[in-house]
């Protein structure tokens, strides 16, 4: 436009742009106000600036449909007129996406989008795939141009997968999570889809995350073949434990038994110190102790049992610290090792450690304390190398309560507990119990002694208050004084009471009550299968079948 704003050339492009009249319409020489009703104005007003006649000016504004520019028009350093150049709004985007920071953005994105390690498919609103990542190519063996415009449908059609997530998206309008298979490489995935909404509400894209679970699965059946390895082997060690068991004269067909020995085993190979056995007299905790020895680092080594209660208070310490020579009147002139130097490197076993009298306590615990001790009229103390067991039938803690047995001595005996139950409550043991002893003093005394379920009845009539001690000297004296083969009626006489009464006439109510339940309970589980079976043959309700079953010790 001159001076005056009347156009002075119009290219094509503009014509394509202003229309409205008919290209007829805008030519050269007419009003720019009629042409361009916003910028002529601006293009007037900045014509009559100073800046603007110096070819300094620049104007950019935009219309309803246009971005116009407007800038001075010179001929000869002198200003002519004005130069308005026009753009559509969608060119100003083509011309923003190749910006810089665009050009970061993009590339930023992109890396983001191939660096996953997850595979990732964008599909829009259609099932048509826009994008895969690189993950994604490798994760599924194919090329993205192989993918790229397809709809997933026609994928899963050609097999290269059993099924598609984004057809389920679209279906369900929400996230969704599946398993596939890809038989090219043969991977199992874990795939989600998420939906992208529009506006309107619609799916526009489905972005895709696949998973690689082909590794994870493989460990998880590692995994359980490795617990089943290691169960299979849990019971041959257990197998071999009860072998040893066996051996060594401890009988454990009792869950409770078992479950005792298993922790005795435990203990015993992590070579622990302070471990206190507690049970009645005549539960067989001296062989308990021997059996942690055996099983223990130190069954090489020396194990040195010592009974609390048989030796005087003035001569446990020196018995135990052992003394110098001369030390008191009496003593060895040569002097004479402890039974904790005798001990070494190996297993003191203090049994009836209850029995110890509190002068001595307190030295035994400054022992244990230092883990060194002085020997009587001795100056120089020596290192104690021994790992120490105790063992009691005594209510330890109603001594502490009692002040007849030190705190804090308690508290260093008993860092491990095992309290071996009484014969009494392991019936299952019985009938193990009587072979294996019939069998050793059948061999020893040289007889062929036997016993039919008679003499079980008999024993598990029987309280045994002495335990397995008394089980075991009972069947002694059948083998070495009864004279026929079969030890049914030794056993019923000797289990007699002096008045000729029978073990069952001396129990109390109460013990003649369990007898009978127990013998019920017996007689119910060897023909049932189940605790429900139990209690409907019994007459009773299951929660109560399992109670007496675990009073008595029995089990399915």
């Amino acid at each position: 436009m001159d001076l005056d704003c009347r156009v002075t050339y119009l290219n094509e492009r503009a014509k394509i742009f202003l229309t409205g009249r008919g290209r007829d319409h805008y030519r050269v020489g007419i009003e720019a106000e009629s042409i361009l009703p916003l910028a002529a104005p601006q293009a007037r007003k900045a014509m009559q600036t100073e800046e603007f006649r110096h070819g300094d000016g620049r104007i950019v504004d935009r219309g309803e449909e246009l971005f116009f520019e407007i800038t001075p028009l010179m001929a000869d350093g002198v200003l002519a007129g004005a130069v308005v150049s026009l753009q559509r709004p969608e060119r100003f985007e083509e011309l923003a996406t190749k910006l810089d920071s665009h050009r970061r953005l993009s590339k930023q994105l992109q890396t983001i989008f191939d660096a996953s390690s997850d595979g990732i498919w964008v599909c829009d609103g259609d099932g048509i795939v826009i994008s895969i990542n690189r993950a994604s190519e490798q994760i599924n063996g194919i090329r993205a141009e192989a993918v790229i415009g397809r709809n997933v449908e026609t994928i899963v059609l050609s097999g290269m997968v059993d099924r598609s997530v984004t057809v389920e998206v679209l279906r369900c309008k929400e996230q969704v999570s599946i398993m596939q298979h890809i038989k090219r490489t043969e991977k199992e995935l874990l795939v989600t889809g998420t939906p992208a909404f529009d506006e309107k509400g619609e799916i526009n894209l489905v972005v895709v995350n696949e998973r690689d679970v082909t590794d994870l699965n493989r460990l998880k059946s590692n995994l359980e073949s490795m617990t089943r390895a290691k169960e299979k082997a849990q019971d041959e060690l257990t197998g071999f434990m009860m072998l040893e068991l066996d051996q060594a004269g401890i009988v454990a067909e009792s869950k409770a038994m078992r479950k005792l020995l298993t922790t005795a085993m435990k203990l015993a190979q992590l070579d622990a110190s302070g471990i206190l056995l507690l049970g009645e007299s005549g539960t067989g905790k001296s062989l308990a102790a021997k059996f942690i020895h055996k099983n223990s680092p130190r069954r090489d080594k020396p194990f040195i049992s010592i009974n609390c209660a048989a030796l005087p208070e003035s001569l446990f310490e020196a018995e135990l610290f052992g003394h110098e020579k001369g030390a008191f009147t009496g003593a060895s002139e040569r002097g004479k090792i402890g039974l904790i130097g005798l001990a070494g490197d190996g297993t003191l076993f203090l049994d009836e450690v209850g029995e110890l009298p509190l002068s001595v306590q307190a030295k035994l615990l400054k022992c244990l304390d230092e883990n060194e001790y002085l020997p009587v009229g001795g100056r120089t103390p020596k290192k104690m190398q021994c790992s120490i067991i105790a063992a009691t039938n005594r209510d330890l803690e109603l001594m502490v309560r009692k002040n007849r047995f030190r705190q804090d001595l308690f508290y260093r005996l008993n860092t491990f507990v095992l309290s071996i139950p009484p014969l009494r409550e392991r019936m299952e043991d019985l009938f193990e119990l009587t072979s294996h002893y019939l069998t050793v003093y059948n061999e020893k005394f040289g007889q062929t002694k036997r016993f039919t379920t008679r003499t079980l009845d008999i024993f598990q009539a029987y309280p045994f208050p002495g335990n397995v001690r008394e089980l075991v000297n009972i069947i002694k004296k059948g083998v070495a004084l009864h004279d026929g083969d079969v030890l049914d009626e030794f056993f019923e006489d000797a289990l007699h009471s002096p008045s000729g009464d029978s073990p069952s006439r001396e129990l109390s109510l109460s013990q003649e009550l369990d007898r009978a339940e127990r013998l019920a309970l017996q007689r119910a589980v060897a023909a049932c299968s189940t605790t429900r079976q139990v209690a409907a043959l019994l007459g009773t309700s299951q929660p109560t079948v399992v109670r007496k079953l675990k009073k008595h010790g029995l089990s399915l």
